[in-house]
């Protein structure tokens, strides 16, 4: 059984549900994968808690966090993990990038796997895209500072992110009104920041907060979805590995 800890946000952790169960349609109830999602919606915000008070997108080391905010996360977090533990799941999986900054804590005390998504995303775009190729990132402010997707991208892909300006005008704006569920308003906030990787000549774009693959593919197909030339989406990607390990 695949535990899902959600609620980071909670459309994301039913984009994640979705995509798992159309993974693997089946002709009746039974075929279908057994899972338990925990929309944990109480999770103190992550990049609010990373510390976000700067313009600079620069990183952010632990030493410099505050460390309340930092293991009230994880408390959380770790509560969550503990209740999928104790369900009888086999592994669990956080539909949440920047979640995945109290991954190795997590995973410390935690007695079943965690499937590390970026890692995920890291190894499918390792097997897809050349080396050194151009990946654009689009994330939230405390993904980008923790360089959650630099430490596992920076050796054979040279990521690029938007300017400060697009960040907080276009990224920023998008996830906030996708957790308010104005999707169609998300998806066009979302234009000037890929149309900035475009014009960089990004090969891919990771969608880098699970927020923005529901402001891009709300009104598509899912073939669409999986059959996308430009967009990595970590939610598919994540669902994708954890089906097989399901297996």
């Amino acid at each position: 059984m695949i535990g899902i800890l959600g609620g980071m946000g909670t459309q994301a952790g039913l984009d994640f549900c979705n995509k798992l169960a159309m993974l693997n349609r089946g002709k009746v109830d039974q075929e279908y994968p057994l899972f338990i999602l925990y929309n944990k919606s109480n999770i103190p915000g992550r990049p609010e808690s990373i510390g976000i008070q700067t313009k600079e997108l620069s990183i952010i080391p632990k030493s410099s966090i505050n460390v309340l905010k930092y293991n009230k996360v994880l408390k959380s977090l770790l509560a969550g993990c503990r209740s999928l533990e104790k369900s009888g799941c086999k592994f669990i999986v956080i539909p949440c990038n920047t979640a995945h900054y109290w991954y190795d804590d997590l995973q410390n005390k935690i007695k079943i796997p965690i499937v590390n998504m970026p890692k995920e995303v890291f190894n499918h775009t390792k097997k897809n895209c050349k080396r050194n190729s151009k990946i654009g990132l689009l994330a939230t402010e405390g993904t980008l500072k923790t360089k959650i997707y630099d430490k596992l991208f920076e050796k054979n892909f040279n990521l690029i992110k938007p300017t400060d300006t697009i960040q907080k005008k276009s990224v920023n704006k998008t996830i906030k009104y996708v957790k308010m569920g104005n999707v169609k308003l998300a998806e066009k906030t979302l234009r000037p920041a890929i149309n900035y990787l475009l014009k960089m000549k990004c090969k891919k774009i990771i969608l880098g907060c699970t927020e923005l693959p529901i402001a891009i593919f709300a009104f598509k197909s899912f073939k669409k979805v999986k059959l996308s030339k430009i967009f990595l989406d970590p939610n598919l990607i994540l669902a994708t590995s954890s089906m097989t390990k399901y297996r």
